[in-house]
């Protein structure tokens, strides 16, 4: 009887099918930052001819499939690797599981932006109703002052 109680360590590299899986999360990573920064670039559709028309589809679309996107990639990478260490192998022995892990560091930063995208979303009108974002404070102003 063997008084280690630590399994030996694993030393078989994953499954071809394992790599290819692994790079699906760098993937969903870069779809998930693409999204934010398009999210961003639409920002212009809030206002037009100094009316406030509100946040647009694809405002909407964006600030929702870019979270999705961070936590399938966070995701993904939890079940593959249970899926690997279950079979004995170690993902961190191939360049597919390193840079997947790298992918994945970086989601929760983007998932934090991401969801302060999606809060923003929501937010009401930031004028407060008076279109051109405070102007109708100085029109208030000038209609009062005695002439």
């Amino acid at each position: 009887m063997s008084t280690d109680t630590h399994p030996s360590p694993a030393t078989a590299a994953p499954a071809a099918s394992w790599r290819r899986w692994s790079l699906l999360v760098p993937a969903l990573v870069v779809a998930s930052a693409g999204l934010v920064a398009a999210h961003f670039s639409f920002e212009g559709d809030v206002y037009q001819n100094c009316r406030y028309l509100g946040p647009s589809t694809r405002m909407y679309v964006t600030a929702w499939a870019a979270p999705l996107c961070a936590l399938a990639a966070l995701l993904l990478l939890t079940a593959l690797r249970r899926g690997a260490r279950r079979r004995g192998q170690r993902p961190g022995t191939v360049w597919q599981g390193r840079v997947a892990m790298v992918a994945a560091c970086l989601a929760p930063v983007l998932l934090l932006v991401q969801l302060a995208a999606l809060a923003w979303v929501y937010e009401p009108d930031p004028s407060g109703g008076h279109d051109c974002s405070g102007l109708a404070p100085v029109h208030e102003r000038s209609a009062a002052a005695p002439a």
